[in-house]
C-alpha cells in the first residue's frame, strides 16, 4: 500500500510540473500541435465544440440545489465559472496550487464555492455527498479504473451524477498513433485513453444515461480540405460526418469506438 501511495505522489508531482511548466519533449509537442491545431480546427469548423458545451449544460440541468464537484478543473474549464455561480455548492479541485490559486481568484465572489489543490483519491479529500460530478478532459489520467470507479461511487449520494469528456484510444488509426507515439510521450503515465474495457467498465458500474462520441468520420474533414472544391462544400461535408458521428454513437458502439473523443452520462446505480 506505502509502495502504491508513493508512486502515486511521484505521479502526480511529474503531472503537476508537466501542466504548471509545460516540460514536454519533441515528441509530445508534435502531437500537442496535432490535438490543439488540426483537431481543434476540425471540432470548430464542423460545430463540435460548441455542441459538447451546450449538451453538457443541458445534462447539468438545474443546479441551484446540488453539490457539485469540478473534478481536475486546472484553473477553471469552460463551464467552471458557470457551475460555481449556479450550484448550491462547488467546489473544484485540481493537483496544481498554481492553477487553482487562479480559479480562486476568479470565484472568489461566489460565497457557495472554493477551489482547492488536492489529489481527488487522497484520504485528505473527505468532501462527499456529491450530486453532479463534472469531469472534462480527467477520468482518462486514471491509470487504476477499480480504485477510481470505485471512489466516484464513494464520493456520488444515491442518484449523482458523472458527466465526462475524455479521448478514446479504439479507433484504427488512432491505435497506430498512439502505438508510435506512446513511447516516446512525457506525459504517458497518467494518459490512459479510453480502451473498449474502460468503456465496458464504467457501463457496468454506472448506468450510462446518454452519451455521444465525435470525430469519427468527421476526423476526416482535415483531408478534403486539399481537394480542389469550393470551401462551402468542403464543408458542409464535414458537418454532415459529424451529424452522423454525433446520432450513431448514441445507440450503435461500434461507430463510437470508430471517434476519437466520448462524452457522457453516467449516474450511480443502487
Amino acid at each position: 500500500m506505502k509502495d502504491k501511495v508513493e508512486k502515486r505522489y511521484d505521479v502526480n508531482e511529474r503531472q503537476k510540473a508537466f501542466y504548471d511548466f509545460k516540460k514536454k519533449n519533441l515528441a509530445t509537442k508534435a502531437w500537442s500541435n496535432i490535438r490543439n491545431g488540426i483537431l481543434n480546427k476540425i471540432r470548430k469548423n464542423v460545430g463540435v465544440q460548441e455542441q459538447i458545451y451546450t449538451l453538457h449544460k443541458t445534462w447539468m440541468g438545474d443546479l441551484s440545489q446540488k453539490k457539485v464537484l469540478d473534478l481536475g478543473c486546472f484553473s477553471g474549464n469552460f463551464h467552471s465559472i458557470y457551475l460555481a455561480k449556479n450550484s448550491k455548492e462547488y467546489i473544484g479541485i485540481d493537483l496544481s496550487d498554481t492553477a487553482i490559486k487562479k480559479l480562486q481568484q476568479e470565484i472568489n465572489n461566489f460565497p457557495n464555492a472554493r477551489a482547492e489543490a488536492i489529489d481527488f483519491l487522497s484520504d485528505s479529500f473527505n468532501e462527499k455527498d456529491f450530486d453532479l460530478i463534472y469531469a472534462y478532459g480527467v477520468l482518462h489520467h486514471f491509470e487504476n479504473l477499480n480504485e477510481l470507479t470505485d471512489r466516484l461511487k464513494e464520493k456520488l449520494n444515491s442518484a449523482g451524477e458523472i458527466i465526462s469528456y475524455d479521448p478514446l484510444r479504439t479507433s484504427l488509426p488512432i491505435k497506430v498513433i498512439r502505438l508510435l507515439y506512446r513511447p516516446f510521450q512525457t506525459d504517458k503515465d497518467w494518459e490512459w485513453p479510453f480502451s473498449k474495457e474502460t468503456y465496458y467498465k464504467f457501463s457496468k458500474v454506472f448506468e450510462v444515461k446518454d452519451r455521444r462520441a465525435v470525430l469519427g468520420k468527421a476526423k476526416w474533414f482535415f483531408l478534403i480540405n486539399i481537394l480542389p472544391l469550393p470551401y462551402g462544400k468542403i464543408e458542409t461535408l464535414g458537418k454532415k460526418w459529424h451529424n452522423e458521428d454525433w446520432e450513431k454513437s448514441k445507440i450503435s458502439d461500434s461507430h463510437m469506438f470508430n471517434c476519437m473523443h466520448l462524452t457522457m452520462l453516467m449516474q450511480k446505480k443502487d
